[in-house]
Order: structure tokens, then sequence, then C-alpha cells
């Protein structure tokens, strides 16, 4: 079985290169589906990709980091056919909330001298 590379992309990046690019390195049409929101025009879009080894990966990848991939998120033993749109947005929003995200600036003080027998005045 296959896995699934899926990206979220900026509305400014073009995926009609996009689409072109992944051919032209190896991809097949019915390797990969492009998920667009017909209602806004200035929506992000998702791309999956079903790739089947590490070199596909990063080939993937590769191509990705050059329309400016917000996101990458890899599902394993995946198939192209069980990747619709729903399923991907719904592992895709569990991976979210799953996240540690950075916590603001905590500051910790501690004692610098500990408990000792001294008496201080």
């Amino acid at each position: 079985m296959s896995n699934i590379l899926a990206g979220q992309f900026d509305h400014h990046s073009d995926y009609k290169k996009l689409e072109n690019d992944l051919e032209n390195s190896g991809f097949q049409n019915s390797d990969y589906i492009i998920y667009l929101n017909s209602e806004n025009h200035n929506s992000q879009y998702l791309v999956s990709i079903a790739v089947k080894n590490n070199s596909e990966i990063d080939t993937a990848r590769s191509i990705f980091t050059q329309y400016s991939v917000l996101r990458t998120y890899l599902f394993e033993n995946m198939s192209i056919d069980q990747a619709n749109y729903d399923t991907i947005k719904k592992y895709i929003d569990a991976r979210n909330r799953a996240e540690i995200h950075n916590s603001p600036d905590i500051k910790i003080r501690t004692s610098s001298d500990g408990m000792n027998s001294e008496v201080k005045f």
C-alpha cells in the first residue's frame, strides 16, 4: 500500500504549474489530487500525492517547497482512493489538535541559596 503526502498551499501559489511539475517529475495524473475551493478563489488549497518510497517522498517535498508549501503531512498506509477531501481534512485537524504548540515565555524563579542553618537579617 502506498502513503499519502499532503501539502497545504497559499492561494498565491499556482496550482496549474504545480500540476505540470508533478507530472514532469514522474507522477501520473492518477497519483495526485488537487482540492480547490470553488466558492472562494482566494482560499488555500490542498494537494495529496500517492508516494511509494522515500525517493518519491523527497521528490514531492522538493516540488512542494518550490511552491512555498505552508505545511506537509505524511499519512502512512493510505491509498489515493482513500484520500478524499473529508478524510484528509479530518486527519490534518486531528494532527493539528495533537501538536504541542509553543507556550508563551515562562520565567521560572529558583532559590539561589536554598535552605540552610544560617539565619540572615
